[in-house]
């Protein structure tokens, strides 16, 4: 004969158990409670956060703009030495054959 399984009884909760499994119950609630707030987005709240997509994309717009201006600058001062350097020669050189 075959014996009978016994079956499991259910250990009674402690004290800390008790507590850990309400505050579980809490958080669950809590986040519960935020999804459903977070649903519902009134049009002020997207506007604002429009508002301020497009401030960061202006502010990253004036950031390239200042960066290219200053690349620019870099260059025309750089075309303006060699400019000065070849004017140089060429006067040393006019003067060099006037001396000849």
């Amino acid at each position: 004969m075959v014996a009978k399984k016994r079956r499991k009884v259910a250990k009674k909760k402690t004290k800390v158990t008790r507590r850990k499994a309400s505050r579980k119950k809490a958080t669950r609630k809590k986040a519960r409670r935020k999804v459903a707030k977070k649903k519902v987005t009134t049009t002020r709240k997207k506007a604002r956060r429009k508002a301020k997509k497009k401030a960061t994309r202006k502010k990253a717009r004036r950031k390239v703009a200042k960066k290219k201006a200053t690349r620019k600058k870099a260059r025309r001062k750089a075309k303006k030495k060699v400019a000065k350097k070849t004017t140089r020669r060429r006067k040393t050189r006019r003067k060099a054959s006037r001396r000849r």
